[in-house]
């Protein structure tokens, strides 16, 4: 019980909250208990959906801030969630809409309050790019995890040592993916076809750009160290982490509308999916469960390949949200099974990693 209130005390606290806004607009705008109780269902949807769609985002994230120190982690839990909470749950969907439809920031939030269904049209028309974006982004990410020379952990070991072996090969992922982004564009309209190439293009782009910028301040830390220097620059981990988070809520925010199209319903929701995402992410590191669980990471970057890849064939084909949380469950839930089963048959190799 200690352990709940002390990683997801300021979670619950940020849910009733988000909850109690969401019964005072309910009633505001309903003026009905019913159309109240309907508004408050629909937030607490959103909030499980996002989270069933980001606990892979949080083991990643973990993984990645296990390796920064303590000030570069406390930036990305304060910073990094209020650019994921605000930044990308609501200014997101309004960028969106008034690059689009050519209108201003008053314009744009009167349209999503006044006009949710024409808003919705206007975020929904440019899901191609997102989809070319985001999926491609993801699945680098989950790519390079196992495209890994060095990687001597395997969990599916068929799939993971033929992958690792491929790593050899220089940009073998970067070619993976190329040949799908371009497999998926014939199947689009030419117009929606050029739109997908492009940002898939920019999400591989972003990628490279956030692993050179993360390579060169790892380079300009050994050099320092060579020389005496303490130094733990975190970063390239942040900026990389703060993308990555974007890249996993354009799903959610896409898929939101299946739900609702008022943006306070969708923000209310999925903020509190994202800040249980948080909590979740300080609770993984904090207690060292990728050490003590040793296949997790790896059913969460499978997990993120499938998220990817759901995404790049959204551009095409409608995939419900439920059936993506789901698999990313089951990848997760296995892992999970599959590192508990080993700690079971090795116990003095666990008590030796926990020491």
């Amino acid at each position: 019980m200690s352990t709940m209130i002390r990683f997801y005390g300021f979670s619950f606290i940020f849910t009733l909250v988000c909850l109690s806004l969401a019964a005072w607009y309910g009633w505001a705008s309903t003026g009905t208990i019913t159309g109240t109780l309907s508004l408050l269902w629909i937030v607490v949807v959103l909030s499980v959906l996002e989270v069933s769609l980001s606990f892979d985002n949080a083991v990643v994230n973990a993984s990645v801030l296990k390796e920064m120190d303590e000030v570069w982690q406390h930036r990305f839990l304060t910073w990094g969630i209020a650019f994921a909470v605000f930044g990308m749950r609501v200014i997101f969907p309004l960028a969106i809409v008034a690059i689009a439809a050519g209108l201003g920031p008053m314009e744009t939030v009167d349209l999503s309050l006044n006009n949710p269904q024409e808003y919705e049209r206007i975020v929904s028309s440019a899901h191609v790019g997102i989809a070319g974006f985001g999926g491609a982004f993801l699945a680098m990410v989950g790519l390079k995890f196992f495209f890994d020379l060095d990687k001597e952990i395997h969990w599916i070991r068929a799939i993971e040592e033929w992958l690792s072996k491929f790593a050899a090969l220089p940009a073998a992922e970067i070619a993976l993916l190329l040949l799908a982004l371009w497999g998926i564009s014939t199947m689009l309209e030419p117009d929606e076809a050029l739109t997908f190439l492009v940002a898939g293009i920019l999400g591989l782009v972003t990628f490279i750009a956030v692993e050179g910028i993360n390579a060169i301040l790892e380079m300009k830390e050994e050099a320092a160290k060579l020389q005496g220097a303490v130094v733990r620059s975190g970063l390239g981990g942040f900026l990389y982490l703060n993308v990555l988070d974007a890249s996993f809520s354009f799903d959610g925010v896409i898929g939101a509308f299946a739900l609702s199209n008022n943006m306070i319903v969708i923000a209310l929701g999925l903020s509190i999916g994202a800040m249980f995402v948080r909590s979740m992410t300080i609770h993984l590191v904090r207690k060292g469960t990728l050490a003590a669980y040793r296949f997790l990471e790896h059913g969460a970057f499978w997990a993120i390949i499938v998220l990817g890849a759901i995404m790049l064939m959204s551009a095409k084909f409608h995939i419900p949200e439920t059936v993506t949380g789901l698999i990313g469950a089951i990848l997760i839930g296995l892992s999970f099974w599959w590192s508990v089963r080993y700690n079971q048959r090795h116990p003095d190799e666990t008590a030796a990693s926990a020491d």
